[in-house]
């Protein structure tokens, strides 16, 4: 069988752009560390009793370790409890996260941080903040009239 020289051309290109595709990917995998977003924990609850379920019945911070913080948040109409949190540079905190009302999201802008917030889903996301600092979560999906007012307050010092 004879291929055109034209036809070859595109084949070794063709083949060529998958494998650095594949090697690009591969790459920003595991050398990186980037994950898919459906790679974070997640887990479901009934958004009914979100206020009666453990732990989200007490959000807040706590620590879990030295220098190791878990968030438990929850998201509802235009605001976030806690309102503030507090942290010390290099902390590393584990966001829990649950919505009680509708589809909301969870943003920290200049961070690798975020994922929408769903009624009846748990997400979890780890973030550690190297830098001093106050940082805002922002609700990046629109949730209604005050969406704009939506946010919390992550103070690192």
């Amino acid at each position: 069988m004879h291929i055109h020289r034209f036809e070859k051309i595109w084949l070794i290109f063709g083949s060529a752009m998958l494998a650095l595709f594949l090697v690009v990917l591969g790459i920003g995998t595991f050398a990186m560390g980037m994950t898919t977003p459906g790679s974070h924990q997640h887990y479901s609850i009934d958004p009914e009793t979100v206020m009666d379920t453990e732990p989200f019945n007490e959000p807040g911070l706590r620590q879990v370790g030295d220098n190791e913080y878990e968030a438990v948040m929850l998201a509802f109409a235009f605001g976030y409890s806690p309102n503030q949190m507090e942290v010390p540079v290099g902390a590393t905190v584990h966001f829990i996260v649950t919505s009680t009302d509708v589809v909301h999201g969870f943003a920290i802008p200049k961070t690798n941080v975020n994922f929408m917030v769903v009624p009846g889903e748990v997400s979890t996301v780890t973030h550690t903040f190297k830098e001093p600092g106050e940082y805002l979560v922002l609700c990046n999906e629109y949730c209604g009239i005050a969406h704009e007012m939506m946010k919390t307050t992550i103070i690192v010092k």
